[in-house]
């Protein structure tokens, strides 16, 4: 085969994957009730994949429309039930709820009075889905929280970080052990408008925890702030803090998070802070949602932000997270603040594609440059992710692209056989 068709087939190859790169959305069974604000995640049930919904606001959008209900979505058969409603003396909307081995924790959230008193909860609601049950609530919450990003780590501990209790916001990391019922105080985040912040959401790569967006301040602005914790294995309350920089595109307030591999991604979310009635808190107009996925590659340290997404969600606190890179968003609020039912099967084959350098291909970031070496003596190529060659390589096993011939984004470099997506920033 000649050098050219070989140049051929790899760029067919690859033009193939990057034309998968898109998210796809798929509309799904609609949920028995129009809820915004519920709290949401997935299940494992003798081998078969379920997501649940706990709590939330209703069509009026008002504190008589905030209720306790429950439902549970049976993947397979593509269809809602509703289960046992929250065992709470009152209703509350800004949950969060987790499933931690083979048990659903769902906590805090807030409670509104007639008069628009907001009491942040203090509960930890155990659900069995073996049984369809909730179980006796587990220990209380040491401070009361409602809006806060909630994160499981290596399936044993839950971290609850900053949110929202009772009168302003708070840097506390709360972190629940299912196993013990008990509850230890984490590294707090610094109390500053960087850092703390409601309507925040993140989720855990490995050791670090990250958590992007939310509103903090007086005004209650929505920010672009992406803050990581690493946190310490040998303790895990031990957290090293760090404010990363600003997440491209527009500010993010109550998306909903997840991961694959090395990539954690927000999905909707508004670029505007809101009340529950989904009124700007400015007073200015009502909210709609991002039609966006942000994605922010761990290995790669960059950012990727897609804002074509056929629908826009906000008001989402949680996604369940399936198998064979799948996620599932229900609820929430459509354009002009309507509270939805609709339930959304999202996949992207893209985050299959490599991540990092394998064994043959080695990267180093440079402040100028990337360095690249191989094993393999040949010929290379640079493409962009609409599968433009953008630079070819004479025959070599080091290679050094200079960053400032490039627009800023992610590219593949490709070799005989091998490739490995770089960022260019």
């Amino acid at each position: 085969m000649s050098k050219l068709l070989s140049l051929l087939c790899l760029l067919f190859l690859w033009t193939s994957l990057i034309a998968q790169t898109d998210w796809q959305w798929t509309e799904l069974d609609t949920m028995p009730f129009r809820t915004a604000n519920n709290a949401v995640c997935e299940a494992i049930v003798n081998g078969e994949e379920y997501v649940y919904s706990f709590g939330g606001i209703g069509i009026d959008k008002d504190y008589g429309s905030i209720h306790p209900r429950s439902f549970k979505y049976d993947v397979a058969n593509d269809n809602w039930i509703e289960i046992d409603s929250l065992p709470d003396t009152q209703p509350k909307i800004a949950s969060g709820a987790s499933f931690v081995k083979g048990k659903i924790y769902v906590f805090g959230g807030y409670h509104v009075a007639q008069s628009g008193t907001e009491t942040s909860s203090t509960k930890v609601h155990i659900y069995n889905p073996q049984t369809d049950l909730f179980e006796a609530d587990g220990a209380s919450i040491p401070i009361p929280i409602d809006d806060h990003v909630q994160c499981v780590y290596r399936d044993s501990l839950i971290y609850l970080v900053t949110g929202w209790s009772n009168n302003g916001n708070v840097p506390n990391v709360q972190i629940y052990n299912p196993t013990f019922d008990s509850w230890q105080v984490g590294t707090s985040t610094t109390n500053n408008a960087y850092y703390t912040a409601f309507g925040s959401s993140g989720a855990i790569i490995g050791d670090t925890l990250y958590y992007y967006g939310g509103a903090t301040g007086g005004a209650f602005g929505a920010k672009r702030f992406v803050r990581k914790g690493f946190i310490n294995p040998s303790n895990p309350t031990d957290i090293s803090w760090e404010l990363m920089e600003d997440a491209p595109g527009d500010p993010n307030y109550r998306s909903a998070c997840s991961t694959r591999g090395n990539t954690i991604f927000w999905v909707g979310g508004s670029p505007t802070s809101y009340n529950y009635d989904g009124i700007a808190y400015d007073g200015s107009d009502g909210v709609n949602p991002s039609a966006r996925v942000l994605h922010f590659n761990q290995d790669l340290y960059s950012f990727s932000d897609d804002i074509n997404q056929p629908y826009g969600v906000m008001d989402l606190r949680g996604i369940g997270k399936l198998g064979n890179d799948r996620w599932i968003i229900c609820g929430g609020m459509d354009t002009s603040q309507v509270v939805s039912n609709r339930t959304f099967l999202l996949e992207n084959s893209s985050l299959n594609l490599p991540e990092i350098a394998n064994d043959n291909i080695k990267i180093s970031y440079q402040s100028a440059i990337i360095q690249i070496e191989t094993r393999t003596v040949s010929s290379a190529f640079l493409m962009d992710m609409s599968g433009r060659v953008v630079d070819v390589f004479e025959k070599n096993h080091k290679f050094v692209i200079q960053k400032e011939d490039f627009n800023a984004g992610i590219y593949f470099f490709v070799q005989d056989q091998q490739s490995v997506r770089i960022s260019i920033q």
